[in-house]
Order: C-alpha cells, then sequence, then structure tokens
C-alpha cells in the first residue's frame, strides 16, 4: 500500500472526491474479499445517491454490494454483525441527520465490543454517511460530528481534498475499529485534483498543514479547509500570516500538531460548519488553553454554526465563511 507521502511517481488521474472514494472501495474489494458494502441504493444502476458505489456491485456482485431497505439501524446493525463474523463492511447511511436512527448500534454496541471483550473482539466497521444538503432542508443539514467524538471507541474521519478522500477511507476500511467517515455533499464533485490511482493510505490521526504562517494558527477539517484557505490568502495581501491546519481525523486527534503552532504563533481561532455551541471547536479551544495557557497572545476563538437548524432558504445564513474567518483573525491578532 502506497502513503500519501511516497505518491510523488505514482500514477495519478484527476479525480472528484466521488470518484476517489470510488476507487477507494473498489480497490478495497479487490484485495479482500471480506469487504462487502451495504447501504441505501448502492447497487447499480443507481451506484448510489451521490455515485460513490457506482459500478461495483456490478464488478464484484449485489452479495457484496447489498442495497437494502430504507431500515439505517437494520443497516449499521447488520454490519456490526458481519464485522463481528470477520468482515470488513462498509455502510452507507445516505444523509448525517439518518445516523439518528442507527446510534443506538453505534454507540452502544460498535464502539464497545472490544472493551466489552477484553480486547478480543475487534469491529472492523466504516460508515460512511454525507452531511451539507441544506436545498433539502433541516433534517439532510446537520453536522453531528462532536456526539461521535464525544463516543469513546469511535473513530471519526472528515477529508478535505479528493486525495485525503481516498487514503483516509482506505485507511477506515483497513482499521480494526469502528470508523466514522463524514463527506461533504459540496466537496463530492468540486476540486478535482490529480489523486493516485493504485491504493493509497493516509495514517488516522495525523493532521496535515496546509499553509504555513507566523502570526495565527486556524485550526479545521473538512469544508471549512477551502474557504479557510482562501481566508488565509486574503489575509496574507494585509501582511498577516496565517497557518492553516487541516486535522483529517477528530478522533484521533491530532494535539501535537496543534499544540506546535499555536505555540509558536501564539494565536488560535478554530474553525468549523457544526453547530458552535458544544462543537468540536469547544474542546480543542479548551485543549490549547490548557496547554498553552501561557503562551498565548490572545483568547483562542471558535467559529461555527449558529445554534440554530439550518433553514432552508439560502437568504438565511447559519454557518460560517471565509470573510467571518477573515474577522475573526483580525480580531485575534488586533490587527
Amino acid at each position: 500500500m502506497t502513503t500519501l507521502q511516497e505518491t510523488g511517481n505514482a500514477q495519478t488521474s484527476k479525480m472528484s472526491a466521488a470518484v476517489a472514494m470510488n476507487s477507494a472501495l473498489d480497490l478495497a474489494m479487490a484485495k479482500d474479499p471480506k469487504v462487502v458494502l451495504l447501504g441505501e441504493d448502492i447497487a447499480d444502476p443507481i451506484g448510489g445517491v451521490f455515485k460513490v458505489t457506482k459500478g461495483l456491485s456490478t464488478r464484484y456482485g449485489t452479495g457484496r454490494v447489498r442495497a437494502t431497505p430504507i431500515a439505517e439501524q437494520s443497516i449499521v446493525g447488520a454490519a456490526v454483525g458481519l464485522a463481528l463474523a470477520g468482515y470488513r463492511p462498509v455502510a452507507e447511511v445516505m444523509f448525517f441527520d439518518f445516523i439518528t436512527l442507527a446510534t443506538d448500534q453505534l454507540v452502544n454496541h460498535a464502539a464497545k465490543f472490544r472493551y466489552m471483550s477484553g480486547g478480543r473482539s475487534s469491529m472492523p466497521l466504516t460508515v460512511r454517511t454525507v452531511v451539507g444538503n441544506s436545498k433539502f432542508g433541516a433534517q439532510h443539514a446537520q453536522s453531528l460530528e462532536a456526539w461521535f467524538m464525544h463516543t469513546p471507541g469511535i473513530k471519526v474521519v472528515m477529508a478535505s481534498t479528493p486525495t485525503e478522500a481516498k487514503g483516509l477511507l482506505t485507511s477506515c476500511v483497513f482499521d480494526d475499529d469502528p470508523c466514522l467517515f463524514i463527506e461533504h455533499i459540496h466537496l463530492e464533485y468540486t476540486n478535482k485534483e490529480e489523486v493516485p490511482t493504485g491504493e493509497v493510505s493516509i495514517p488516522l490521526g495525523k493532521a496535515a498543514v496546509k499553509r504555513t504562517g507566523d502570526d495565527v494558527t486556524v485550526v479545521t477539517y473538512g469544508p471549512a479547509v477551502p474557504w479557510a484557505l482562501d481566508a488565509a490568502d486574503r489575509l496574507a495581501e494585509e501582511g498577516i500570516s496565517v497557518e492553516v491546519i487541516d486535522l483529517r481525523t477528530l478522533v484521533p486527534l491530532d494535539l501535537d500538531t496543534v499544540l506546535e503552532s499555536v505555540g509558536r504563533t501564539g494565536r488560535a481561532v478554530v474553525a468549523h460548519e457544526a453547530t458552535r455551541f458544544c462543537g468540536p471547536g469547544a474542546e480543542i479551544s479548551a485543549r490549547i488553553t490548557e496547554e498553552l495557557f501561557g503562551d498565548l497572545a490572545a483568547p483562542v476563538l471558535r467559529l461555527g454554526g449558529s445554534y440554530a437548524p439550518i433553514p432552508f432558504a439560502k437568504s438565511l445564513r447559519a454557518i460560517p465563511n471565509a470573510d467571518d474567518l477573515v474577522a475573526a483573525v483580525h480580531q485575534v491578532t488586533g490587527r
């Protein structure tokens, strides 16, 4: 398996995140016959609502790419049973909001089997789900990652680029613990890039420094990464140097990379689309403050979604953007 750092000479092809994830699943299924997929409408001809599994049931059969009834609890429950039986199931829950129907299976079963068996029972389960589509209203747009960060035993992953989507998904599939792989709809088919065509993995729990800087650290992940980089470009024109850290995995959390950066810049903004109140930024900012209080030049700022359901109306905005981040950096730097 090729790691991200080794792909300089690898053959590549321009892919969207959806195509890159399809490639990851294809290669995983070819490598290990115990990798199986299940979820609503994932078999051909539909190939999943977002086409991530398109062509895979034709290639590997409907026994390994199983279209299921609309029953999220059963989808994840069956996947838990498959994992206990030695398979590596990848269960798709169409929208993150719908995972509430399967929370019992994830939180009370998948997350706890290793603990309750004294480490004898692994749980190589991956649950894929999608967030970010406000055009379908408040029940199709909730970023609930903080719920699962709060649950010991589940790894929480959210990619921001096609290459990372492929590499992180591959690592989830072959991890022996349950992984929640969160996809953002606005990243599925935008920002195409050259992605290695062969198998590639990115270690879970290792953040990426997407831009180096000296004045302030922006800690972010997933869909907020593009607008954080946009804000950093704009701030650079004003003479403010911003370092952007893409966490990539929220659990395990690469706190070392965050602390090294903030310890050097002395200022931090934690940005995400999830609700600001009790969101992932609350834990991250608390840890930064606990570890670096004496080194901080200003309080850590958090930027997140409003404490309200995501509105359907485009005229109403509940999540932050690059403009908000620029303003937050001005506040924390005093410039």
